[in-house]
């Protein structure tokens, strides 16, 4: 996808160039992004398969998120930038060989409905792929866009067509885009997924048998697909701890897909100043 994208993205700029498109010079620009970002969310992958080091004990996974958020800011501020030049070419129509314009917006969706298709399987699992997936997907509504304005030019003489249809594109990619900034800023801010609701994992770990009160429980994602929990648990009796441990685990993982779990069990019996204080004594004496 990355070479394809790279030698495509020179024939775009020299075809925009040349039929003095702004649409088709836009779709060029998201190609060159699309470069950028393959080439970033492949770094970042090949980064993320690093393992663990004891400065970075949760390894390199993030570096995925770090790409996904580059890529989303990427596209948000070229379509920025490509709604501003669209305002003045509204305002002052320019001449567009509407014939080479469509020629090459056509092979730039051949193009990128390759790239689409060899990213469809694993856009969903992945938000680093999820990033790229956006780019080209990007592309080909630009290319679909160039070959639209290119027809009107060239049957209705219709010059406008070229700054607004480029101005639609770039509001869908500004919204798509703008969800996978919200998405990357979640991990990074290690707020809980959103397909799992705090409250009613809570809950389920309070029905475990055995089990009398949880409190600071906390769910974050350390990278797409990879999700981590901690809590305190209240328990009965600690010689039937290792029981309710594993029965709460059992849970975490089936029910949520919670499989990195730490939890910390803690005495009933005992005030909670005095299991608090047992707790921080390690610390403490460290």
């Amino acid at each position: 996808m990355l070479a394809l994208n790279s030698v495509y993205m020179i024939a775009e700029v020299v075809g925009g160039w040349y039929a003095n498109s702004l649409a088709l010079l836009s779709d060029a620009g998201h190609m060159f992004t699309d470069v950028a970002a393959l080439a970033l969310s492949l770094m970042a992958v090949r980064f993320a398969s690093r393992p663990a080091t004891p400065e970075k004990t949760y390894g390199f996974y993030r570096l995925e998120i770090l790409a996904a958020l580059a890529n989303g800011v990427t596209l948000i501020g070229l379509s920025l930038v490509i709604c501003y030049e669209a305002w003045h070419r509204f305002r002052q129509p320019e001449q567009i060989e509407a014939p080479v314009m469509i020629l090459v917006a056509t092979g730039g969706l051949v193009i990128n409905l390759i790239s689409a298709w060899m990213l469809s399987g694993a856009h969903d699992e992945n938000l680093n792929v999820r990033g790229a997936f956006l780019h080209v997907m990007s592309d080909l509504l630009g290319s679909v866009v160039a070959i639209a304005a290119g027809l009107l030019v060239l049957w209705r003489g219709w010059y406008r067509a070229d700054p607004v249809f480029s101005v639609i594109i770039s509001v869908l990619i500004i919204t798509s885009s703008w969800k996978l900034v919200s998405a990357a800023v979640n991990v990074l801010l290690e707020g809980a997924p959103a397909h799992i609701n705090a409250t009613n994992v809570e809950q389920e770990m309070l029905k475990v048998a055995g089990v009398r009160g949880v409190h600071d429980l906390h769910i974050w994602t350390i990278t797409s697909g990879r999700h981590a929990v901690t809590a305190h648990v209240v328990i009965d009796e600690m010689k039937g701890g290792p029981g309710i441990l594993r029965d709460l685990r059992v849970m975490l993982a089936e029910r949520f897909g919670l499989t990195h779990s730490t939890i910390q069990l803690e005495d009933s019996s005992l005030p909670t100043v005095v299991r608090i204080k047992k707790k921080a004594a390690p610390d403490h004496e460290h």
